[in-house]
């Protein structure tokens, strides 16, 4: 399977704050329009790629488009910019970072705080907050306010590199799940399915996996798969039962995160799949953080039989996070793969 890196770079790059996907949401439906049955849209903003099966059950697959960001809260008397986290940060992973506030045109900002120089011993010493940090333009008051107001949002500039087997860039969570639903469903374009498939980008999971409770209600889906990023903490110092995954071992099958517990049969189903299709894979249980899945899971009737494809991802919510090509690519193959083959399983409770 080849690997489209300009697709890649052009979807981690386009800015898309929670709920402020506009820039992000035009890739996605440009790449898709010709991929899909039928494209549609919710009021929230979600994008749904639907592919007709034979019968009619429904599949959801849950990717979001939304990245960690900021908004203006407020500018001051020298136009610096105050603004309040769009999702989680640790706040020391914003020294020295240059973001991006979409106002009336894009503007170029630094994340500064107070020099070390003249910081007293207790200030040096203590816990960098996010209150600590504030977005110098390099612009006067009134010339920001030109361009800025109070509700823009903010994104974290950086652009996407290749490092070895791996890329690097700023939001691969989760942009790497809407490039590799986009790359499953131009695997599936002329492929026969046996259900209604329904690839959903979602919206403001960074805030809450808004998007994916109210797609989950519409659709009302039989089967789910969440599609997101997990922690890979293969890292100098980590022990071997803190690294959750790794980078290089394969796509990640969840069994939990903190707000799912995946039907067993679905994770049956997917080992099997893989192990079928010779796709490495790796166990994965993430005892910190939730993705899409849970919305999938449990915003249907009767709730679906849900699971989720987890991409091995280093440094998360920093602008330096890592993937290994290899476990993208396996990602797209184990779940073009689930989709195809998921009428084949005894969903039965045994």
């Amino acid at each position: 399977m080849s690997f489209n890196i300009d697709l890649l770079k052009r979807v981690c790059e386009a800015p898309g704050a929670p709920g402020f996907e506009q820039r992000i949401r035009q890739v996605v439906l440009e790449e898709i329009k010709d991929l899909a049955d039928e494209v549609e849209l919710d009021n929230m903003g979600n994008v749904y790629a639907i592919k007709r099966g034979k019968n009619d059950k429904r599949v959801m697959v849950g990717a979001h488009m939304d990245e960690i960001g900021f908004i203006v809260t407020h500018i001051d008397e020298k136009g610096f910019i105050r603004f309040h986290t769009l999702g989680g940060f640790d706040p020391k992973t914003l020294t020295a970072q240059r973001v991006i506030i979409h106002g009336k045109e894009d503007v170029m900002g630094v994340m500064a705080s107070k020099p070390i120089h003249v910081m007293s011993t207790e200030e040096r010493n203590k816990v960098s907050k996010i209150t600590d940090y504030f977005i110098d333009t390099g612009l006067p008051k009134e010339e920001v306010e030109k361009l800025v107001k109070v509700g823009d949002p903010i994104t974290r500039e950086r652009g996407l590199i290749e490092m070895g087997d791996c890329v690097n860039c700023k939001s691969l969570d989760n942009r790497l799940a809407v490039f590799i639903l986009i790359e499953t469903l131009r695997y599936l374009k002329d492929k026969e399915i046996p259900y209604d498939f329904y690839g959903v980008f979602t919206v403001q999971e960074e805030v809450g996996i808004r998007g994916a409770n109210v797609a989950a209600l519409r659709i009302n889906p039989d089967f789910g798969f969440g599609l997101d990023t997990t922690i890979a903490y293969d890292l100098p110092g980590a022990q071997p039962h803190e690294k959750i995954t790794s980078l290089g071992d394969g796509t990640a099958i969840k069994i939990m995160d903190s707000s799912t517990i995946c039907d067993y049969r679905m994770v049956e189903f997917m080992k099997n799949t893989a192990n079928k299709h010779s796709i490495k894979w790796q166990p994965e249980i993430l005892t910190g953080g939730g993705t899409d899945t849970a919305g999938i899971q449990r915003m249907t009737e009767g709730g679906s039989i849900a699971g989720a494809v987890s991409i091995p991802t280093r440094h998360l919510h920093q602008v330096i996070e890592m993937a290994h090509k290899e476990d993208i690519k396996y990602s797209i193959e184990l779940l073009s793969k689930c989709i195809q083959e998921i009428d084949t399983h005894d969903w039965s409770f045994k």
